[in-house]
């Protein structure tokens, strides 16, 4: 095929214990889908129709197999950068209006990411009554640790998920504490959307979300699954 100019690389993601890839279409995200979280947001914990908003597939910060991490670079324009850390479920399958008892037959796997907010630009935006997109898809807005296939992880039901900044605990919570679990995220979004493999679904994040600075390194992991290491540069 002939193009007018040459395409972008296709974004991937790294898989453990493998040189292969996974290529990337693209990026969801679940909001405050956990009680704690929601509560430090200033909203209702109560479980409610859950809601979305996407990064772009080149947002992705990934990690190499060998090293885990990666620099992230403060961004533009803001003061006020958050981190999230999400247990990331990538798809193998799609379809739309899949239902939630086989949902889970579309997981090719699963790893560790950040969600970097921009959060006063965010908050500028939720007042103004306009889209998140400054606040949530910039450039490097999704560090990404290696991905394992659902194979060696399992369902993901539950685990221990933790964020440490400059070795000190910000986030700790359960994956048993989602308020919307995995295939029930899948099946709901799957209403809005026509899902495809290779997408990635953020699940979201615990409670304790908190600025970072240049200089801080971010530490974090899900049991069972391989960390991630970002320094803020």
């Amino acid at each position: 095929m002939n193009y007018v100019i040459t395409p972008p690389v296709i974004p991937t993601v790294a898989v453990a214990a493998s040189d292969s890839l996974f290529p990337v279409n693209r990026v969801y995200c679940v909001g405050r889908n956990y009680a704690a979280h929601a509560i430090e947001m200033g909203h209702d914990p109560n479980r409610e129709e859950p809601f979305f908003f996407k990064k772009a597939p080149d947002n992705l910060l990934p990690a190499s197999e060998s090293d885990g991490g990666g620099t992230f670079p403060y961004p533009p324009k803001t003061h006020d950068v958050h981190h999230e850390i999400e247990l990331v479920t990538a798809l193998s399958k799609g379809g739309t209006n899949i239902p939630v008892d086989t949902a889970m037959d579309c997981v090719w796997g699963f790893g560790v990411g950040i969600d970097m907010t921009r959060r006063d630009l965010q908050g500028e935006a939720k007042k103004a009554g306009r889209p998140w997109d400054t606040g949530k898809a910039f450039d490097n807005a999704a560090p990404m640790g290696c991905l394992h296939p659902i194979a060696q992880t399992g369902n993901m039901e539950s685990g221990r998920i933790w964020l440490e900044v400059n070795g000190k605990v910000r986030q700790e919570g359960d994956l048993n504490q989602l308020i919307w679990k995995i295939p029930e995220i899948i099946s709901y979004l799957s209403g809005l959307f026509t899902l495809r493999p290779c997408d990635l679904i953020f699940t979201g994040t615990p409670s304790g979300v908190g600025p970072i600075t240049a200089g801080d390194i971010l530490v974090g992991g899900i049991d069972g699954l391989s960390g991630i290491k970002v320094t803020v540069d």
